[in-house]
């Protein structure tokens, strides 16, 4: 129980990665508020993951900006304090670089980059209270580069760099801000590996574990151990939970 009496906030939580987040953390003892906006799977999720502890769901458009401090306001309402920001959601459209617009890059930033922004200024002074952390998801296709991520990939390499930023500054008020870069079997890779089955083997291949990471078991624990008091003395790092895809050493 790494998260015994910890209080969480996962955006993007009804489905894929970041539900396996929020079931890692409710396993490990957290209450989580699922922020999302897929009203019906939000709801499924929330009772799902309800048998484990306490659960809410709310449903937000993140790319609604007004919306967002409510979110922190929510969450502090319903637990009584705040100790972890999970910023996970993120939508993108997938084109080449020439043939990517204004609006496929506002749709990524809308979504990703903003949402973060917003949401880690308006915990942050809840988070000072309980030397809490935050965790941000970016992605190898940021680090990398990756064909048709143009947009995606701008995304999170600004989150990216907001982080360390956050991890610089609020480092001395006891607030930990650190990234995942995951690779998993999230609803889009499954939907690519039904379509695309020669390319995602490929891809399975080039991994050196060989195998794709689980968003629960590999993604959510590695989120466990970045909230968890095991990692009081980490912030500013990019951790590659990705198979050993990106190598960074």
């Amino acid at each position: 129980m790494l998260l015994k009496d910890k209080t969480a906030i996962v955006t993007g939580a009804a489905r894929g990665v970041a539900k396996g987040v929020a079931t890692a953390f409710v396993k490990a003892g957290a209450s989580v508020l699922i922020v999302d906006r897929e009203v019906e799977l939000g709801e499924a999720t929330a009772a799902e993951l309800a048998a484990f502890g306490p659960v809410h769901f709310m449903p937000v458009d993140l790319a609604n900006r007004d919306a967002l401090p409510g979110i922190v306001d929510h969450a502090v309402q319903l637990f009584g304090r705040l100790d972890i920001l999970v910023n996970a959601a993120q939508a993108s459209v997938q084109l080449p670089l020439v043939d990517t617009s204004i609006e496929a890059m506002n749709i990524a930033f809308d979504t990703g980059f903003w949402p973060t922004f917003l949401l880690m200024k308006a915990a942050f002074p809840h988070l000072v209270e309980t030397r809490g952390c935050v965790i941000n998801f970016g992605s190898g296709a940021g680090i990398q580069g990756m064909p048709t991520q143009a947009s995606y990939g701008a995304a999170k390499e600004a989150i990216r760099s907001l982080s360390k930023t956050a991890a610089v500054e609020w480092g001395e008020h006891g607030v930990r801000v650190n990234m995942i870069c995951p690779f998993a079997l999230s609803p889009g890779v499954e939907n690519w590996r039904k379509h695309f089955p020669e390319a995602y083997d490929g891809q399975i291949s080039k991994v050196p574990l060989r195998r794709i990471g689980d968003p629960e078991t590999d993604i959510g624990a590695s989120a466990v151990f970045l909230a968890s008091s095991l990692a009081a003395y980490v912030t500013g790092q990019t951790l590659m939970v990705d198979g050993g895809q990106v190598r960074t050493f």
